[in-house]
């Protein structure tokens, strides 16, 4: 199953400048697996040494917030779309 992953500015120096990468997959995990083997070096932003999506990183299928479905094991289907967001922090106090 084909899946469209954005990425963010940030992480675009990993994929040769590219915002978004098709990956095959059927979970969110398989897909930032995929994209590891295609991009080295990017899993190890969007997961911690356990294995599991870093605090800082929002993962969405389709705009729906991974942490509120199955995590990184929330299946996805051909033709969906996985957006990584990185956090943003600051803002006045």
């Amino acid at each position: 199953m084909s899946v469209t992953v954005r990425i963010p500015t940030p992480l675009r120096r990993l994929t040769g400048g590219a915002d978004e990468v098709q990956v095959e997959a059927k979970t969110v995990a398989e897909a930032i697996d995929a994209l590891e083997a295609k991009h080295p070096g990017i899993k190890e932003r969007i997961c911690d040494e356990q294995g599991e999506i870093r605090r800082f990183v929002n993962i969405y299928v389709n705009d729906e917030d991974v942490r509120f479905l199955e995590g990184k094991d929330t299946p996805v289907k051909d033709g969906d779309e996985i957006s990584i967001v990185p956090a943003i922090a600051g803002g006045a106090a």
